[in-house]
């Protein structure tokens, strides 16, 4: 799933160029999270609602005006409504049903769509990095099963919204928010029959307002008002582990992650890391400039990926040759799973085929499309697939995933402290089992989570729905 921000990749060809999206297009589709990767459509005044397209000459039907005879039954049909329906009838949620209804029953990819002005600015958000809100990664946990997150859909007092961590020195830790509380209302309305992005929109809001959580610490139930505030998510997760192992995660293909990325890296480097552990696990995507620059870290020239246009249109995107660990004697794993999708997959089969790390994990989602996303009239927007990629030796991950080199699977009773991709990593590199003296440090989930507003034109491949967290 590859997508949003402008960053300053090349131009994008005005007729259809990678993130995944199963569920939905929405990062918080999934049961514990969000999750969050564009054909033009517009709405003249309230009279025009031709399914996204801008009505422009046709046949006129009553008051509306059809781009051409296919869509007259449209029209027709809209002119009865207004005539005949009993009820007052809202123009706007005629014209955003037509539109969904052109991309649901018109188009054959699940990854084209449209986006309400709602979910439209929140992706700009999630793409971009920044968003106001109170700096908090939150997410959903089963009480009873925590292994059962499919049975948290909605939550309830079994399936909480729980404080995975707050972000260092943003407003929830300083206001005294803690890893592990229990969020039970958001302004005095309880959090239970909602979902996690129900409550994510709603404890994020305009910077230099207040929120108050209801919050459950132990035995202990209290109010917590905190002051939201422009949030710079930190999408990189890095430490130096034993035997010069260097741990580095990355959440979302930002234009910001990129640079985070760089920056990591290079520390990681001047503190003595000669071997490197790449987390792409639960990584939907992003911008494919952002997934370039990060394999051209690892990979010193060639192709990184190609990019198929309609008309048979080509373009190849090679490796930026300033990477800080393309020395093959820096030696490389990368974790990845179902939920690592489009950009991040870009990413872990050039490194593949590029014969430069060991792939480490579960196969990944399979998703080889890029889209464009464009804005409306409405303040919403439109997803479009506009090519597919392939890797450097053009294969197509989709739909079967990049298949990893070593595979991992986590039995059922697994201690959650446990981390059996790392712990697998760690041996491949160091040739000694994690218990012979190297604890598995990081989780996926320890440091912060996958996670102005302009108008996007940018190629990008995103799944929102395979986060398990989102920041609040």
């Amino acid at each position: 799933m590859t997508d949003e921000t402008p960053v300053t990749p090349p131009p994008v060809p005005t007729t259809p160029p990678a993130l995944p999206s199963p569920p939905s297009s929405s990062r918080w589709s999934s049961p514990i999270a969000w999750a969050i990767s564009l054909a033009l459509a517009a709405m003249v005044g309230t009279l025009l609602f031709v399914g996204g397209y801008l009505a422009a000459g046709g046949q006129a039907s009553g008051s509306c005006a059809a781009p051409n005879a296919a869509f007259e039954p449209l029209c027709e049909a809209y002119d009865k409504l207004k005539a005949q329906y009993v009820d007052k009838l809202d123009d706007k949620a005629l014209a955003e049903g037509a539109i969904q209804g052109m991309f649901q029953y018109g188009v054959p990819d699940p990854f084209s769509g449209y986006m309400s002005p709602e979910d439209y600015q929140r992706a700009l958000g999630d793409l971009s990095g920044r968003f106001s809100g109170i700096g908090a990664q939150m997410g959903v946990k089963n009480l009873d099963d925590p292994a059962d997150l499919e049975a948290c859909a909605k939550l309830s007092d079994t399936c909480v919204l729980i404080v995975i961590a707050p972000l260092r020195n943003q407003p929830a830790e300083k206001a005294g928010l803690r890893a592990g509380d229990i969020v039970l209302a958001v302004d005095g309305k309880t959090v239970v029959g909602s979902t996690l992005e129900d409550e994510v929109n709603k404890v994020r809001g305009e910077a230099g307002t207040d929120v108050t959580l209801t919050v459950r610490r132990g035995d202990e139930t209290f109010d917590l008002t905190i002051t939201r505030a422009e949030i710079q998510e930190e999408e990189v997760s890095s430490r130096l582990m034993q035997d010069g192992v260097g741990y580095v995660a990355l959440h979302s293909f930002t234009d910001p992650g990129a640079d985070q990325f760089h920056e990591a890296v290079g520390e990681l480097l001047d503190q003595g890391a000669t071997s490197f552990v790449f987390d792409l696990r639960d990584n939907p995507g992003g911008y494919i400039e952002a997934a370039r620059k990060i394999a051209s870290e690892f990979i010193d020239s060639g192709v990184i990926f190609t990019q198929e246009s309609a008309g048979d249109e080509v373009t190849t995107w090679d490796a930026t040759g300033d990477g800080q660990a393309a020395d093959p004697s820096v030696k490389l794993v990368v974790l990845i799973n179902g939920g690592s999708a489009s950009a991040s997959e870009i990413v872990a089969a050039a490194l593949q085929d590029h014969g430069r790390a060991t792939i480490v994990g579960q196969h990944s989602y399979g998703k080889n499309t890029v889209q464009v996303w464009s804005p409306l009239e409405n303040g919403g927007g439109v997803r479009i697939t506009i090519s597919r990629w392939f890797t450097p030796d053009h294969r197509s991950v989709a739909p079967d995933g990049v298949q990893p080199d070593v595979t991992v699977d986590v039995p059922a009773g697994t201690p959650p402290e446990r981390d059996l991709y790392l712990e697998r990593a760690v041996e491949i590199l160091t040739g000694r089992a994690v218990g012979e003296g190297t604890p598995a440090q990081p989780s996926a989930s320890e440091d912060g989570g996958p996670s102005s507003l302009v108008p996007l034109h940018v190629p990008l491949s995103y799944d929102p729905s395979g986060q398990l967290s989102a920041t609040a």
